[in-house]
């Protein structure tokens, strides 16, 4: 393993806006980087003492015609070209010293952001919060929904799909861990506990609290605290009430501090090197619910980069 230099405190943030729907059917989720943007995110970090040195908008992914379904996986053709820019972007910004925060979008777009980290930070490790385990198969899924397949694909176990062969096998099952589990497919069961991989549940939030949660996953995949982290968020990880305005609900989610604390956990190590906050939709529930949906989205990215309460 090289040894990692960690990135200074005020890192240069480079935002990557990810308008991307196309890992899941519903219209909306493409929203949520403008909403986010508009929220006022950027100053919100300049206020933090970060610079914010580019924002890549991407006004929209150009869609594929005739983009036929490979088995059950749909709009595969789409969902490939998409991840395979942002991890061009994302990468280019993390070989450049940056730490890119992108802005989804549905959760498919991990594909890229993690094959672009990734390919800056190969001895990186990768903290999951989500309600959903997004490890399916092109087998194991019932939806074909790609945006419940990313991990898979970063393992290398979603098998031959010739359209996502610029894939990788980036991630090794070693390095990953999840927080905030509670809706999670059968077959997806199966592969978190054939390949060993640090699966903590809300069960698991609910006996032991989550400042020791998040200490078990980090010692699991970082135990010596030297390898980069890659957080990838998805906001249904939080709980309905906090966080209404997103595609995948599921009650008995992470409270508003909960999610927060995991944030401010990874800050403190020094070694968050790339943030994903992905699926807000605005398009979703009323005026209210979205203003506070897109208000936590902002307020977890400034906790992961550096805001306290004191």
């Amino acid at each position: 393993m090289v040894p990692f230099t960690k990135l200074p405190a005020h890192a240069e943030i480079a935002i990557v806006s990810a308008p991307f729907n196309g890992g899941q059917p519903r219209k909306g989720v493409e929203t949520g980087p403008i909403q986010l943007i508009e929220a006022g995110l950027p100053k919100q970090l300049e206020e933090l003492g970060l610079k914010v040195v580019a924002i890549e908008d991407h006004q929209q992914f150009a869609e594929v015609e005739n983009d036929e379904p490979i088995g059950k996986l749909k709009n595969p053709r789409f969902v490939s070209n998409a991840t395979k820019q942002v991890a061009e972007e994302v990468g280019r910004h993390a070989r450049a010293g940056k730490l890119p925060v992108t802005l989804g979008g549905d959760h498919s777009l991990a594909i890229g952001t993690v094959s672009g980290s990734f390919s800056a930070h190969p001895d990186a490790c990768l903290l999951w919060v989500d309600a959903h385990a997004d490890i399916n198969t092109p087998e194991t899924t019932d939806s074909g929904n790609l945006h419940g397949c990313p991990v898979s694909f970063l393992l290398g176990i979603a098998g031959d799909v010739p359209e996502f062969s610029w894939v990788k096998p980036v991630l090794d099952a070693k390095r990953l861990a999840y927080v905030g589990l509670r809706d999670v497919d059968a077959g997806e069961k199966k592969i978190l506990k054939d390949l060993g991989i640090a699966a903590f549940s809300m069960h698991e939030v609910d006996k032991w609290g989550i400042g020791a949660v998040v200490e078990k996953a980090l010692d699991a995949i970082n135990p010596d605290r030297n390898r980069p982290i890659h957080l990838s968020f998805d906001v249904d990880a939080m709980d309905p009430s906090v966080a209404p305005s997103t595609g995948t609900p599921v009650r008995g989610g992470l409270t508003f501090r909960e999610g927060h604390y995991i944030c401010e956990a990874v800050h403190e190590t020094g070694l968050l090197v790339a943030l994903d906050l992905m699926e807000v939709n605005p398009k979703l529930e009323d005026e209210v619910a979205v203003k506070a949906t897109v208000e936590i989205g902002c307020s977890l990215i400034r906790a992961a980069l550096g805001e306290t309460l004191l």
